[in-house]
């Protein structure tokens, strides 16, 4: 019988979340005197001072990990291509066996928190491979490394200490715990402070195991999903067609619609029928002439485990196929940018005034909504795939 973890480490997190206090610099500077300042505010946060300087005795400063942070030309690829190469038949096949072996722990993640196993298998296989490869990164060097750095300090820093009170706990070494270049520890790959958060001890062992233990593993992430608000039996994703004409502007995840309102519009479901009742947006990958989906509300809850548009639609369309979806349609979209081409249109989006985000040859959220701004101006349609044209006419 598997059970749910002890609350004790949710009712920790009031130590590990409490206000900073201002003893030291926020980033940067010597890494030595970081490491001191993180020290005293781990004190002053009321941990015991030998304990804080046994945690970190051991950290080190790692410039591998900074490389990994700046080199993520794979969220460069256009979604066929990115889904293409992480979507391989014995990714498919490994994780219909997952599903036979670990059945029981679906079954009670989907009757007591209403995630499906689809979407649960799909991150699995992205984040490690099923736990075959789960990162061989110092994780309290990793932490403290970004959190020096300027680039997301914000979004580090309170993983730190995080990560101290699971040392405090007894369920994490900073010598010898290992996971992601980010941080990310465990088969789905959770932050120190998710842990904390929605740790669930899945195999009823007293600890939260997320390296060693499926059951831990799939039910602290599935704990996680819900926590940010997954509704249960609901779907997030569907694919479907779309006519040769419509108002282009209408896709984007701003906008949201009736399914009966996308069908006036001439959007069907691809070989079946509509999924259920619910607001949806439409999505164009790749443009009108490429892969369409509907997008349901829960949808915009992976974005919580990924901030990438194409990775995230990428497991969410993962999920489905476990699920007996069929191969999406790839059309015939106009091929893409490519980094130095991408650079160049972000350059120009924002000399027009566009937010683009970070210059980085990467489509994100920012980049897209500038091409839509300027394909409307243009009197292109405005479906937010940036091509060799529009650059050209910028």
């Amino acid at each position: 019988m598997f059970r749910a973890a002890p609350r004790t480490l949710a009712l920790a997190l009031a130590v590990a979340t409490a206000p900073l206090p201002a003893l030291a610099q926020s980033c940067g500077g010597s890494f030595a005197g970081f490491v001191d300042g993180l020290s005293e505010e781990a004190v002053a946060r009321g941990h015991d001072p030998a304990l804080v300087q046994r945690f970190f005795a051991s950290v080190r400063h790692d410039p591998k990990v900074i490389a990994a942070d700046r080199r993520q030309g794979v969220f460069q690829l256009d979604f066929t291509s990115f889904a293409r190469r992480l979507i391989s038949q014995n990714r498919i096949q490994t994780g219909q066996a997952k599903e036979a072996q670990w059945s029981s722990v679906f079954d009670r993640i989907e009757r007591e928190m209403g995630v499906p196993r689809g979407v649960l298998l799909a991150f699995w296989a992205f984040e490690t491979d099923y736990g075959g490869f789960q990162g061989d990164f110092n994780t309290a060097n990793a932490l403290v490394t970004l959190a020096h750095d300027c680039r997301r300090p914000e979004l580090f820093r309170p993983q730190v200490f995080a990560a101290l009170e699971l040392y405090a706990h007894g369920d994490f070494d900073p010598a010898t715990t290992t996971g992601a270049w980010a941080g990310e520890i465990g088969q789905v790959q959770m932050l120190p402070r998710d842990i904390i958060e929605n740790g669930v001890d899945g195999d009823g062992d007293g600890h939260v195991r997320l390296k060693t233990s499926a059951p831990d593993a799939l039910m602290s992430g599935a704990q996680m999903l819900r926590s940010l608000g997954w509704a249960p039996n609901q779907p997030w994703l569907q694919e479907v067609t779309v006519p040769a004409r419509m108002d282009w502007s209408r896709a984007g995840l701003d906008t949201t619609l009736a399914p009966s309102e996308w069908q006036a519009q001439g959007v069907a479901p691809r070989g079946g029928r509509w999924q259920a009742d619910l607001p949806a947006s439409l999505i164009l990958p790749q443009g009108k002439d490429g892969p369409a989906f509907l997008t349901y509300p829960n949808f915009s809850v992976l974005f919580e485990w990924n901030q990438s548009f194409t990775y995230v639609l990428t497991a969410a369309y993962f999920a489905t196929r476990l699920e007996g979806a069929p191969v999406f349609d790839a059309g015939n979209p106009a091929p893409g940018l490519e980094g130095p081409q991408m650079i160049r249109l972000q350059e120009k989006l924002a000399t027009r005034g566009h937010d683009v985000g970070e210059i980085d040859g990467i489509l994100g959220a920012g980049t897209r909504a500038a091409v839509r701004a300027v394909q409307a101006e243009m009197g292109l349609p405005v479906d937010g795939w940036p091509t060799m044209d529009l650059l050209n006419r910028l």
